[in-house]
């Protein structure tokens, strides 16, 4: 028999990304594009029964660091278990590209304390065969993988090319090198980035406890970042904000970042998250966003729909022991060898009367949590009510917090993970969350997938809002599924300008999720030894994704994954972005 289509899903609850209403209908696919949606007579030549399931367009994440594990990889894990078939890398100014050899070994510096990277993983792992940012999409053009994958240009990167040691010492720079700056910029925006991205947060810095190379970086420098996609005529600005932490006021970060725009002539996002140091801040955030879009300024706060999470345990890189001596004089046995010796009396008594000594000051603040410690649980609770905390707990078996959290970190065999709520949990409820991802000017994003490999498991998000947030919730007002799916898709696909995804509907690229929404569902997070010089991560799976399809091609059946590798770069300059695609 003929066929019309290379596949036909059929019969599924078509969610098409707009945020309208669903309908029962098929898809039909033709040449990596959706080339009918309705009611389907033709065949094709592989036919999908989608009856009883939602079918949706693939997930766009905008904000991942997979700019190292792209090049060494073709599975862009964590998120492709999570419905996701694009993802933006280069977020909050760091990243390899431009890098000249003698600033390879600092750019892995940064990398490793901003992203928890380790040093060992990617400097057995990245290849190293660039030196200009141009010369980096060059690279990625060859690499294939299980989802489309985009670049922006990190300001670190930049700044550390131009300055050398003086960028990362965050010495002033002079007008010539605010001009190179401007050049990397528009060079790279040029040549295929989407962007430029930077970060102003305090607490991102080296292991050694060293400030990012872009933290203390004056507003003129920002400007040249932004004349830099003025001269390309493109890209958007990614920003890491400070004025949630408290080191930045938001009326007056607000003003700088719409200067910011006015310079480039392009959108800008930045990050927007509620925090136990300024925890109204996100209320004038929101303010200032809503007057600023009134007026047609092309701004975006990219917010997160869960508690941006540390896990701690004795396989990750956290936990409030981690740093005490007589801890760390047996950090480096194997797990098991290392749980018999913390369960002997006086090795646990040591432990516990110690205290927790590092040069970096954010990494003491995270050792020194046990009060408001979390048990996941093997199905993850990331809305846990606040008398399930460590502390409270400790109340009431009339033992000290950090008694138990040590306790507990030996349950299943030293497995065990626990969770501190860093920021959005304030209240101890996400209804706070709930207000800031219903405002219309934000954006889903901050899963940080590629990074964190020892203590976030954030890029499983798209489960969590899909299975809680539309279908679980009963601790308040729940978000509509049509919502979801556009804020996963179509919504962040046209906030970076890739306009040719994120929509179900004829001509529109066939990335596709098929989904068994009443079965969709986390699972706790584990640690996978799969890193180069073998490294570890966290992974987190899910149930209940029956088909990831990205251009096309069915990339995971049931979770896994096929073994296609249709993802590609997608260039600011290439089709992705050049007209609306009918």
């Amino acid at each position: 028999m003929d066929t019309e289509f290379d596949s036909v899903i059929r019969g599924g609850t078509v969610f098409d990304g707009s945020g309208g209403e669903p309908f029962v209908g098929d898809v039909g696919i033709r040449n990596g594009k959706i080339a009918a949606v309705g009611q389907i007579t033709g065949r094709g030549a592989e036919e999908i029964d989608a009856t009883g399931r939602i079918v949706t367009p693939g997930f766009v994440d905008i904000h991942t660091h997979y700019d190292g594990q792209i090049t060494w990889e073709h599975t862009l894990s964590p998120s492709s278990q999570h419905g996701i078939t694009t993802a933006v890398m280069g977020n909050c100014g760091v990243g390899f590209a431009p890098c000249k050899p003698e600033h390879r070994e600092l750019l892995v510096r940064v990398m490793e304390g901003v992203e928890d990277i380790p040093e060992v993983v990617m400097t057995a792992g990245i290849p190293w065969t660039w030196e200009s940012f141009p010369d980096y999409l060059n690279v990625l053009d060859t690499r294939e993988a299980d989802m489309d994958f985009a670049a922006q240009v990190p300001h670190a990167a930049a700044r550390v090319n131009v300055m050398g040691q003086r960028g990362a010492d965050r010495e002033p720079p002079t007008q010539g090198e605010l001009a190179q700056m401007t050049r990397i910029v528009a060079e790279g925006v040029r040549a295929g980035g989407i962007g430029v991205s930077t970060s102003r947060s305090i607490g991102h810095k080296t292991t050694a406890g060293q400030p990012a190379p872009t933290t203390a970086s004056e507003e003129d420098e920002l400007i040249a970042l932004a004349r830099g996609l003025k001269e390309a005529g493109t890209g958007v600005f990614q920003l890491i904000s400070g004025a949630h932490e408290g080191s930045k006021e938001p009326v007056a970060e607000m003003a700088m970042l719409q200067r910011l725009i006015e310079a480039s002539g392009r959108p800008l996002s930045f990050t927007m998250q509620q925090t136990n140091h300024k925890p109204h801040a996100c209320i004038e955030i929101m303010e200032q966003l809503s007057l600023a879009t009134a007026r047609g300024v092309p701004i975006k706060a990219q917010v997160f729909p869960r508690p941006v999470g540390i896990l701690f345990g004795l396989e990750l890189s956290f936990h409030p022991f981690k740093f005490n001596p007589s801890y760390k004089a047996i950090a480096n046995l194997p797990l098991p060898e290392r749980v018999e010796r913390m369960r002997k009396p006086d090795v646990r008594a040591r432990i516990l009367a110690e205290k927790p000594e590092h040069t970096n000051s954010i990494f003491l603040y995270f050792a020194s949590q046990a009060e408001d410690l979390y048990p996941l649980g093997e199905i993850p609770d990331y809305e846990p009510i606040p008398d399930s905390t460590i502390g409270e707990q400790a109340k009431r078996l009339g033992i000290s917090a950090r008694e138990l959290a040590y306790d507990r970190l030996l349950e299943q065999d030293g497995h065990a993970t626990l969770f501190f709520a860093a920021s959005n949990y304030v209240t101890g409820s996400l209804e706070p969350v709930r207000e800031m991802l219903e405002h219309p000017d934000t954006l889903i994003g901050l899963g940080d997938g590629g990074a964190h490999y020892g203590m976030i498991s954030d890029a499983s998000y798209p489960t969590h809002l899909l299975a809680y947030w539309t279908r679980d919730r009963t601790q308040g007002t729940k978000l509509g599924l049509p919502w979801a799916i556009n804020a996963l898709s179509r919504r962040n696909a046209v906030a970076v300008g890739m306009i040719d995804r994120g929509l179900i509907a004829p001509g529109m690229k066939a990335d596709i999720n098929v989904i068994d929404y009443d079965r969709i569902q986390l699972r706790a997070p584990r640690v996978n030894k799969d890193l180069p010089a073998g490294g570890s991560r966290l992974f987190q799976g899910a149930d209940g994704y029956e088909l990831t399809m990205v251009s096309g091609v069915v990339t995971y059946r049931c979770g896994v994954h096929t073994g296609a590798l249709p993802g590609k770069l997608v260039r600011s300059n290439g089709p992705a972005f050049a007209e609306e695609v009918h």
